[in-house]
């Protein structure tokens, strides 16, 4: 739960890396929160809960993804490509499951180190 939290801390942060576990944290909690907002909607006969939640979390959803892209040593220009259709989602799914780069690069010091 705190690596959810931190991502909601450095909300419009795009500087620095993420951790796989806090990208994927973040991801979970989001799917299962939306899932339960879509049911709550769907009862209530409206859209507007859903739409709000959506809103809300796209901007952390896109700098969690980019300072991901950073940890594995790509520039945050990548999280463009799932902007093609199908292929673009699974070349991103696949880059967030890379291990995080070694050592320090040019976004900055591996999270996974100063972590452990």
């Amino acid at each position: 739960m705190d690596d959810y939290i931190e991502v909601w801390k450095k909300y419009a942060v795009f500087a620095g890396r993420a951790r796989r576990r806090e990208y994927w944290i973040f991801t979970l909690i989001n799917l299962i929160v939306s899932v339960l907002l879509a049911f709550v909607d769907a009862i209530l006969g409206t859209m507007l809960i859903g739409l709000i939640y959506a809103l809300a979390v796209l901007l952390p959803s896109i700098a969690v993804t980019v300072r991901r892209l950073h940890d594995t040593g790509r520039s945050g220009w990548w999280a463009l490509i799932v902007l093609l259709p199908v292929l673009g989602v699974i070349v991103i799914l696949v880059m967030m499951c890379f291990d995080s780069q070694s050592g320090d690069n040019a976004w900055g010091p591996n999270p996974k180190a100063a972590a452990g």
